[in-house]
């Protein structure tokens, strides 16, 4: 019989996942990981509905502590990039330094022949090799977050909820009898949960209060520091007065200057990028390279061109203006299913644009 260790997170998604696997015939041993504590942290909840699961399904569990590892390699990451103006995905960093390195190398220590967790997401098959497929659910597909997974891994992953949808693990959660059924999804950074975003991130960095500018420099506010605002942000800037609302469309990390715009004008739009950092599940494509793209999670894919790769830099144009485009999130590739790879966004044409106009 195979071994197979799940993920087990304390949430709906992963006690389903354990479930179907037992039901399939394989020998399932939960693994609880344990990421972040303060005293706002809901691990040790998450860990008791871990253990009422287990029981219910009649299967051993395990908990593993990489609070420290989290630190280092995920959550003290991002500061650093935020402290430079940039917005990270701790998700994306998660799942390569965590879940996917750390945490399966602890479950193969256990003996297990598969690693699996509660991704909406499937392995399949392209020109003969094992690859990485959206969810079936695409309101709920995970590809974007996983497309850093090294297909060296792949054949020892396993992902069961890939070919449902979010209604029917809900129902099949209570068909099961799981007490984590009618739980909430869990929300807001990975393993940290949900802040309100700004103060929590002020513990961590200080503040610095500059200048809220227009393109043209006129000043229309103040703000706490370009850390804390996000490009295409709308909300907490404290501009008032008449007309549109007011947009961020770029940061002077140097000069301290956050630069709005009043409406969704083409300052807030990019037809181009540049990413770095690639990775490649299966191989580089050869460019020029037409196919399909999303600049965050959620995002309908939308048709680009790879121009060029060169210097582990990808060239990247779309065939219309995206919203938003924010430096150190990641842009994902896909050929229709599949998840190529993808990159983290270093560059855009209206950031450059912008920044020499200050």
């Amino acid at each position: 019989m195979k071994k197979v260790v799940v993920g087990m997170s304390g949430g709906v998604d992963s006690s389903v996942a354990a479930y179907l696997l037992k039901r399939e015939g394989f020998h399932v041993i939960a693994l609880f990981m344990k990421n972040w504590e303060d005293a706002s942290c809901s691990s040790l909840g998450d860990f008791e509905d871990v253990v009422r699961v287990c029981d219910r399904l009649k299967i051993p569990y395990y908990s593993v502590n990489f609070v420290k590892e989290y630190w280092e390699r995920v959550f003290s990451v991002c500061l650093k990039e935020y402290a430079r103006g940039l917005t990270p995905n701790p998700d994306i960093l998660c799942n390569r330094e965590i879940k996917f390195k750390l945490f399966f190398e602890k479950a193969l220590a256990l003996g297990g022949d598969f690693l699996a967790t509660g991704h909406y997401c499937r392995i399949g098959k392209k020109d003969g090799s094992l690859c990485l497929l959206k969810g079936v659910d695409l309101s709920k597909d995970q590809s974007y977050f996983l497309y850093t997974l090294p297909s060296s891994i792949l054949p020892k992953v396993l992902f069961p909820l890939g070919s449902y949808h979010k209604q029917k693990v809900r129902a099949i959660a209570q068909e099961a009898g799981l007490a984590t059924a009618k739980k909430k999804d869990s929300t807001g950074i990975c393993f940290v949960g949900e802040r309100d975003f700004k103060p929590f991130l002020q513990t961590y960095l200080p503040r610095c209060v500059g200048d809220i500018k227009t393109k043209s420099g006129r000043i229309v506010g103040r703000h706490d520091g370009v850390a804390f605002y996000t490009i295409g942000q709308r909300k907490g800037l404290g501009i008032g007065g008449p007309g549109e609302a007011w947009y961020v469309v770029s940061k002077d990390v140097e000069k301290n200057v956050l630069i709005v715009q009043q409406g969704e004008g083409e300052d807030l739009f990019s037809r181009s990028l540049v990413a770095c950092d690639l990775h490649w599940i299966l191989r580089a494509p050869l460019t020029p390279y037409a196919c399909f793209a999303k600049v965050r999670y959620r995002q309908t894919d939308v048709p680009c061109v790879i121009e060029k790769i060169a210097q582990g830099k990808a060239f990247v144009r779309f065939q219309d203006p995206q919203r938003a485009v924010t430096l150190s999130q990641s842009i994902v590739f896909y050929d229709g299913d599949v998840c190529l790879g993808g990159g983290k966004i270093i560059g855009t044409e209206q950031a450059q644009a912008l920044h020499h106009t200050l």
